[in-house]
């Protein structure tokens, strides 16, 4: 069922950077009304500022939000149907990262977070939007992949790779028990994205755990505008799609052998400037 008003809506949790503020640039970009939302107020309050300066401010709302706590979710959906009137898209993309260590060497609260946040918190804001789209008639909820949804591995990232190999257990299920719903269910796959999730887990990780992968993350990484950008242009475009279900992927094997026979992969740093150029050295 298509949304009764005219402007599309959606609420991206953990926006205020990252791939989050991507995507809800990418998504005002296409003139659609965009809910931003974080734990911290006092950058919520600055990155909500500097996206009214850029876009229309009727536009854009932010609401601060633990994706971890019940109320601050229910919250988070109540604020955005009162100010927009409707919901079109959720998508669930808070979360956080352990430093890249062995798991051995994890401090207990930090696999804790990891598990709590990206495990935990996808399952009570998919909870909560489903519970109001189903209410509204419509709405589709996308869950955000990562390293481990397809069972990869690399040295220090197994708690992270865990939770994230749950979430795409957590998006099938949900996506059968739903299949007879008019919600709609999806995942996104970014790949490796230069966003500073990244940099400080492996900045503050074991640094050979780094130079291992190295070879690997010099073809994948991308800056979040490019992959933000595909991703929102995939879920605009899916909103005309019968399929219940559907999962967009960034760096797909066809893009990873063009790569790979592309000179300019080769020669690129895709780390230029950050922490990680001279990690270890």
């Amino acid at each position: 069922m298509p949304s009764p008003n005219t402007h599309s809506v959606v609420i991206i949790t953990g926006s205020t950077k990252g791939i989050g503020l991507g995507l809800a640039k990418a998504f005002l970009e296409k003139n659609w009304c965009v809910v931003i939302s974080g734990r911290h107020q006092e950058l919520l309050n600055t990155v909500h500022q500097q996206l009214q300066q850029q876009y229309a401010h009727g536009k854009i709302l932010a609401v601060a939000c633990d994706i971890t706590h019940v109320d601050d979710v229910e919250r988070l959906w109540q604020q955005s149907i009162q100010h927009f009137g409707h919901v079109d898209v959720w998508v669930n993309n808070a979360g956080t990262c352990h430093a890249a260590q062995r798991f051995s060497a994890l401090d207990a609260n930090d696999i804790f977070t990891t598990l709590h946040t990206n495990l935990y918190g996808s399952m009570l804001g998919a909870q909560i939007a489903l519970k109001g789209m189903n209410l509204q008639g419509f709405g589709r909820i996308f869950n955000m992949e990562g390293w481990g949804s397809q069972g990869e591995w690399s040295e220090g990232m197994t708690a992270y790779a865990t939770s994230k190999s749950a979430i795409r257990y957590f998006t099938k299920a949900l996506c059968k028990e739903t299949r007879h719903s008019a919600v709609r269910i999806g995942s996104l796959s970014p790949g490796m994205v230069a966003t500073d999730l990244l940099i400080a887990s492996w900045q503050q990780g074991d640094a050979k755990n780094w130079h291992k992968m190295y070879w690997l993350f010099h073809f994948v990484i991308d800056p979040p505008e490019v992959v933000c950008t595909y991703l929102v242009r995939k879920i605009i475009a899916s909103k005309s799609s019968t399929r219940h279900f559907v999962r967009y992927t960034w760096m797909t094997p066809l893009r990873l052998m063009f790569r790979f026979f592309n000179v300019y992969y080769w020669r690129r740093n895709p780390i230029k400037d950050t922490a990680l150029e001279n990690l270890g050295k």
